[in-house]
């Protein structure tokens, strides 16, 4: 039961409505009964006309000035506001796509059902606001026996529910193979009255022949913490165009109006749904005709076979599903809302944990697949034209934090569209780094859109805490190198990883300056969002180089080495990274025993601030260890003790916690961050929330992390249970990838190892430790399963 979530009520709000999605196409269902509502999104539908030019007149001034402010003058105030005049225009905004809407026009309640029009009750217009919360019409007179859930491992979303004797079944999925949405129902008699219609919150017009809707995403819009009397603007002609089409298949009586579909007297009804963008890659204007867009939408329809969707979709689906999962304790077959609630209250319930990891997988397939935008924010799920920071791709943990379960889980196709982010932001980075510093090589700093988006947002009136942070590029290439010591992919090292893990490194190099010391600085440098308090009072946050920027710049160095060595590879710019390593600053510890954060050890401006970049090295970095670097492991031990004396601060924050605890082999104090995450920050449906706020990152990072509780490979030691919590004295996993192209199977009772089972893609002999104090040397075939006993 670890991969069913399920419910005796309809969604109450999109928050809780269940997600779906092929990588391109998303939907949320919100299972209700006379007035169905499924969200949908496209993957590339966002708000702009095309890349935007960066007019930043005097950008090796500025840099010049900000140098000259902190190495001559000292003055971290003056250059934190002096970097504002690096701020180019803000990022664009993924939109929502269209409802589709599935109303009863005959009886549930004893009621008249209502017909679906232009605008439905509780819909959107073509042109207004959000839909409100749904209602929870699941326990409506006459509707019993109303069960809501989604099966992790077919990618289904299922209500089932009796209305007067009449047994009702509702089947949604999104195909990945045939590119549609699915919504089925089958009846037990023919009394199925349907209105199947589309809306959109963007202007649209109803097509013509096949029922569907075009329209355009505006052509430029105000980022939501901005105010701005018209925010969102539409223009004719400019901005990406998208359509929407489908088709019924029944057994009743079928009438196409502008309206919708009318369905009536059937039993079966089977809904497929395509739809397509004019956006024809981040370089590109997306002026076109919507009607291109829609068309094409009909032509996917066209192609699709509705007798074999459903298997087309459930293989494809199981087959990258089955590759891993985690079992932990007895099985509860409670509502998942009702077992959220449970441990909110103080319960213990180690299967829901399990439940959360699957969820994550299953997040990720739904959305990032091959040839898809990579999951932003919100992954591919989005009800507002104006969504909280975006929706965009934020670069200072967020972005990574959706891949750290990619290789690790057994879902490297799905990191594909990660690397097709990181070539798009070091083609558009290159001239953002002529531009702004007059540096070769590329750069790209805290946001991105689909536009490509490299340079410190904010126009000159964005906090530099978050905007001035020019290393963001740097850490997406560690997800590079890795993504390569998982598969070992020689290939797509040589080919695609090494020329971005170049630019980086060409860029970085360039910017590093001589102090008065002779110690390399990398200028301007911030800790991610999180200011310092001056002696003054006043808060800044630009200085010289943070702890956060030399683990990143030091891997990044080590990294370029490292696949110069694979690809057998000699150049001069790795060797200038070694010469520039060992001149960097050293990673400090205060004399309280913290790590540094900054280079002087300022008082934070929040004690217990979310982000832990000067922890770095610990997670997702490999410089610290407990076993080869004690000092280091001690001062972040320390550093974590001061930070996390609090409630965790929202929920990527509770995840990232979570692996850092593990590689100081904390497994308990790991568990109580998991406990806290899912007793205060996640909906009913375990989607991470904060409020009004989703963000998904947390429900990805909490599966990359968690299984750094149960299987480390960091280290030239592979670590099996190295920080298993005492609250999951017996489990299982399965599928779980090492580095080395290793996979593992494994089983524990009363908390001790009773079996675990290894198989290398390679040739290799690795250490592997399956007991904290023995370590063994095994020598592993090719593909040939290898059973180890402690």
């Amino acid at each position: 039961m670890s991969h069913l979530l399920w419910f005796r009520t309809p969604a109450p709000d999109w928050f809780e409505a269940l997600p779906l999605g092929n990588g391109h196409l998303g939907a949320k269902v919100y299972g209700r009964v006379a007035d169905e509502r499924i969200a949908l999104n496209l993957d590339d539908v966002w708000s702009g006309d095309g890349p935007r030019k960066l007019a930043v007149p005097d950008g090796p001034a500025v840099l010049a000035d900000v140098r000259r402010l902190l190495l001559v003058e000292g003055d971290q105030l003056a250059a934190t506001e002096r970097t504002r005049a690096l701020q180019g225009p803000l990022v664009e905004s993924y939109q929502p796509l269209a409802d589709l809407v599935i109303r009863s026009t005959a009886s549930v309640d004893g009621a008249p059902g209502e017909p679906v029009g232009g605008t439905a009750a509780g819909g959107a217009s073509s042109t207004g606001a959000p839909p409100p919360a749904a209602a929870a019409d699941g326990a409506s007179a006459g509707v019993v026996d109303y069960r809501r859930s989604l099966d992790l491992r077919t990618g289904i979303a299922a209500v089932d529910y009796s209305v007067d004797g009449v047994r009702f079944r509702r089947e949604t999925y999104v195909s990945a193979p045939d590119q549609v949405l699915v919504w089925t129902l089958i009846a037990d008699n023919p009394v199925v009255d349907l209105l199947i219609g589309l809306e959109s919150q963007h202007p649209t017009e109803v097509a013509e022949g096949t029922y569907g809707l075009v329209g355009r995403a505006p052509s430029d819009l105000t980022i939501e913490y901005r105010e701005r009397p018209d925010p969102v603007r539409y223009e004719e002609g400019r901005g990406i165009g998208f359509g929407v089409a489908l088709r019924v298949f029944t057994d009743g009586a079928v009438t196409t109006s502008t309206d919708g579909v009318a369905v009536r007297g059937a039993s079966e009804v089977t809904v497929v749904l395509a739809a397509a963008s004019t956006f024809a890659g981040w370089s590109v204007p997306p002026g076109g005709d919507p009607q291109v867009a829609f068309r094409a939408a009909v032509d996917v329809l066209d192609s699709a076979a509705v007798d074999k969707l459903r298997d087309r979709h459930v293989e494809d689906h199981a087959a990258l599903y089955d590759r891993a999962t985690l079992e932990l304790g007895p099985v509860v077959d409670n509502p998942t809302d009702d077992r959220v609630r449970a441990v909110a209250a103080g319960g213990s319930d180690p299967d829901l944990v399990a439940l959360a990891f699957n969820l994550g997988r299953y997040l990720l397939m739904a959305s990032s697949r091959p040839g898809t935008q990579a999951a932003n924010l919100q992954g591919i799920w989005n009800q507002d034209r104006r969504p909280m920071w975006a929706s965009d791709w934020t670069n200072n943990i967020n972005t990574q934090m959706n891949y750290w379960l990619a290789d690790l889980t057994g879902l490297s196709e799905c990191f594909e569209p990660l690397t097709d982010l990181l070539e798009g932001l070091a083609a558009s980075g290159a001239e953002t780094a002529r531009i702004l510093y007059d540096a070769p090589g590329w750069v790209a700093h805290h946001n991105a859109d689909i536009w490509r988006a490299t340079w410190p947002v904010g126009d000159g009136d964005d906090d530099p805490v978050w905007s001035m942070c020019a290393t963001c590029g740097v850490w997406l290439t560690a997800h590079l190198l890795e993504h390569y010591r998982f598969t070992l992919d020689v290939d797509f090292l040589r080919d695609r990883a090494y020329p971005v893990l170049a630019g980086a490194a060409e860029f970085v190099l360039s910017m590093l300056v001589e102090d008065p010391d002779g110690v390399l600085q990398f200028v301007p440098s911030t800790a991610p969002e999180h200011h310092f308090v001056l002696p003054s009072g006043e808060k800044a946050s630009v200085d010289l180089t943070s702890t956060y920027d030399i683990w990143l710049i030091r891997e990044l160095f080590a990294n370029l080495a490292e696949a110069e060595g694979v690809l057998g590879l000699s150049s001069s710019l790795a060797a200038r990274g070694a010469e520039a390593r060992d001149r960097l600053p050293a990673v400090r510890v205060t004399p309280d025993g913290r790590l540094h954060e900054w280079p002087t050890d300022w008082e934070p401006s929040e004690v217990h601030h979310r982000h832990q970049s000067h922890l770095y090295g610990l997670y997702p970095g490999a410089e610290i260890d407990p076993t080869s670097t004690p000092e280091w492991a001690a001062a972040a031990r320390a550093s974590l003790e001061r930070r996390t004396d609090g409630a965790v601060n929202g929920g990527w924050t509770a995840a990232w916690l979570v692996a850092l605890w593990a590689r100081l082999f904390e497994g308990d104090r790991a568990d109580a961050v998991i406990q806290d995450y899912l007793s205060r920050l996640v909906s009913g449906n375990l989607m991470s929330r904060d409020g009004d706020i989703f963000q998904i990152d947390a429900n990805f990072g909490l599966t990359g992390c968690l299984p750094e509780l149960l299987l480390q490979s960091h280290t030239d030691v592979i670590r099996l249970l190295p920080a298993l919590p005492a609250a999951w004295p017996n489990g299982s996993f399965r599928g779980l990838r090492a580095r080395g192209g290793l996979t593992f199977d494994a089983t524990w009772q009363n908390g001790n190892l009773t079996q675990a089972v290894v198989t290398a893609t390679q040739a290799g002999t690795h250490q592997i430790a399956l007991i904290p104090t023995q370590t063994t040397t095994i020598t592993l075939t090719p593909n040939t399963p290898q059973t180890l006993t402690p």
